[in-house]
């Protein structure tokens, strides 16, 4: 069960998200129709990123995911995928567009996992990142690019080797993203 909210935050395009301070554990189906918890990837540092079919900036930086799962997966970090939309588009999507990390599909189930991340209104793309100890680290409402992706992993590897802890690591995450840009800015 998530911690308690500690505090508001205001994302860049005004959505709030509570800020919590370990990841919530539910279950979705997979696009196999398995059931799957996201405890599964316990001991993995985590990017859980909210989508739709019909949201172009989701389908923007799927690519970008895929990659990172390529290239991060030596590091223990697993990107998986939680599609907020109907099935059959989701499959139908995914067969187009075909990812390597996990993908969860719901409605309000994924809408209620989205809320013990913190988000308090649905926008989409949204993406929680968490340590290999779930506590997260930093929700992002909007499209994920790359330099904010590789602020948060290189926090992340800080955590890992006991160089700082969660709490700094959320400060340092807030700190630096603000000096990130956005490349479409």
């Amino acid at each position: 069960m998530a911690a308690p909210p500690t505090q508001v935050q205001r994302a860049s395009n005004l959505q709030t998200v509570r800020s919590v301070q370990t990841r919530p554990e539910f279950s979705l189906a997979d696009t196999a129709g398995v059931m799957r918890s996201i405890t599964e990837w316990d001991g993995k540092a985590m990017v859980v990123n909210f989508w739709a079919t019909w949201c172009a900036p989701c389908r923007r930086e799927m690519p970008l995911l895929k990659a990172l799962q390529a290239e991060y997966t030596d590091a223990d970090i697993q990107i998986i995928g939680i599609a907020v939309d109907l099935r059959e588009d989701v499959l139908g999507y995914l067969e187009q567009a075909p990812v390597n990390y996990p993908v969860m599909i719901g409605d309000q189930d994924a809408i209620d996992a989205a809320e013990g991340f913190g988000v308090e209104f649905m926008a989409m793309p949204f993406t929680a990142f968490t340590d290999h100890n779930g506590n997260v680290l930093h929700v992002q409402i909007g499209e994920v690019h790359r330099p904010q992706a590789e602020l948060i992993f290189d926090t992340v590897a800080r955590i890992r080797t006991g160089e700082i802890d969660p709490a700094m690591a959320r400060r340092l995450i807030a700190h630096g993203m603000a000096g990130v840009q956005d490349p479409g800015t």
